[in-house]
């Protein structure tokens, strides 16, 4: 298995439709833990990871992703964590979204597109459009009562 996509490669498995590959409860984690969860394309061809991982010392600090082909970063969106600095030089601020890029991998980021994500400071609704971003049709069933 190769960490290396072409842009038009990683853009369509941005793009694909995906579904949880399970129908089970999932407990939104808790400060300072993580987890991931497996979805799959519609035509069950490509399997990918959605990861959420919260900070314990910052707890505003949030991290959502979607992996592709186990290990691939093709979208990472960072809630109030710290500036991240580009291969240019360029630097965007704590809120922040990475893309893969080819022969970057995730190593770019971008600001937040406002037109896309709502309101980040509210943290459910900026998970589901995260995950409509990275085209998850179907999302896992969360446990919202402990989303705080």
């Amino acid at each position: 298995m190769t960490d290396e996509l072409s842009q038009a490669e990683a853009d369509a498995l941005l793009a694909i439709a995906k579904r949880a590959l399970s129908n089970a409860p999932v407990r939104f984690p808790d400060p300072g833990n993580k987890i991931s969860v497996e979805l799959q394309s519609w035509n069950e061809k490509e399997r990918f990871l959605l990861d959420v991982n919260r900070s314990y010392v910052s707890l505003s600090k949030i991290t959502y992703q979607t992996r592709g082909r186990v290990v691939i970063i093709l979208a990472r969106l960072d809630i109030d964590g710290p500036p991240h600095r580009n291969p240019d030089d360029t630097e965007v601020g704590g809120s922040h979204l990475h893309l893969y890029r080819e022969g970057y991998a995730d190593k770019w980021a971008f600001a937040v597109p406002m037109e896309q994500f709502r309101d980040i400071s509210k943290r459910w609704e900026t998970f589901e459009d995260f995950m409509k971003y990275c085209g998850v049709s179907e999302p896992p069933q969360f446990d919202r009562s402990l989303f705080s």
